[in-house]
């Protein structure tokens, strides 16, 4: 791969469980959905056992984050009350918060879904809506002094696939990301807690996702760790004529090589352990420390 890395090296991120580099390794980040919807994974997660067991799983093959969602995102998907979410994702984060070494990541928008899941053990904020989605989330950041990952999207999630336009989608996305890092240092919430996620699939064409693949070094130049997620999404289908996302996981493995060699920092992804083993080979192919 002739991909250039990604430069400057990022801050690490200091966590309550912890603090986690940015430099020399990519990371990985364990995916937990808890929606009966999700596109990928839907309902597998049924009960209370069957989430932890599946954390616990995720760490002992070495995620370095677990990502727990109760609400789906996936196109065209149905709105959930913040009641019905905190339902979803609250006990399941009470039962690992003790159990996991690594941090927890609470993918939502609202604030007060991610105040109750710091309160009860989680470590940071993934937010799809980049802090738009609540105004009172970046406030509720700062409090936490929690790092975050911010998300591009063009739309929302019952609409943002029905008809993605941009004139110069890397460009967009730049300066998107560096009008969210302004409002978040606005607020009191430094770059150097955040991470950047070009928002693979959300509001997103076929080539619009291959643009933002190849413009790692356009994001890196912002100063801040990069996470992209790809795994088993739509666009892999679209290459490859599979519609079951189950089946893309071959497709996902190729991304996580390709951004490895890019210089990313963090990937959200389903299936840990076989992405694990891909950077474990393609590491050792680049010469570079398998710690």
């Amino acid at each position: 791969m002739t991909t250039a890395p990604a430069d400057p090296c990022p801050a690490p991120l200091v966590t309550r469980k912890g603090t986690i580099g940015l430099s020399g390794r990519t990371r990985i980040m364990g995916v937990l959905n808890l929606t009966p919807d999700s596109f990928s994974d839907g309902d597998r997660f049924a009960t209370l056992e069957q989430a932890v067991d599946c954390a616990l799983r995720m760490e002992d093959v070495g995620a370095d984050f677990i990502d727990i969602g109760g609400f789906s995102s996936r196109p065209g998907a149905a709105d959930v009350s913040e009641d019905e979410e905190l339902r979803r994702v609250l006990p399941v984060i009470s039962a690992l918060a003790a159990r996991l070494s690594c941090p927890i990541s609470v993918d939502t928008f609202r604030a007060r879904v991610f105040a109750e899941c710091f309160e009860s053990g989680a470590a940071m904020l993934n937010d799809i809506s980049a802090f738009r989605g609540d105004e009172a989330m970046l406030e509720t950041l700062a409090k936490t002094q929690a790092p975050a990952c911010l998300m591009h999207m063009q739309g929302d999630p019952q609409s943002m696939q029905e008809r993605p336009h941009y004139e110069d989608v890397v460009a967009e996305v730049t300066a998107f990301f560096q009008e969210r890092l302004a409002s978040a240092a606005a607020a009191g919430v430094s770059a150097d807690r955040l991470l950047l996620d070009p928002g693979i699939g959300f509001g997103k064409t076929l080539e619009h996702n291959l643009l933002l693949l190849r413009a790692v070094p356009d994001f890196a130049a912002l100063g801040c760790g990069l996470l992209y997620g790809t795994s088993r999404k739509s666009f892999l289908g679209k290459i490859l004529g599979r519609p079951d996302p189950r089946e893309r996981e071959w497709a996902t493995a190729a991304t996580t090589a390709y951004l490895f060699a890019a210089g990313v920092h963090v990937l959200r992804v389903h299936d840990v352990a076989a992405n694990i083993d891909v950077l474990n080979v393609v590491k050792m192919i680049h010469g570079k420390d398998l710690g």
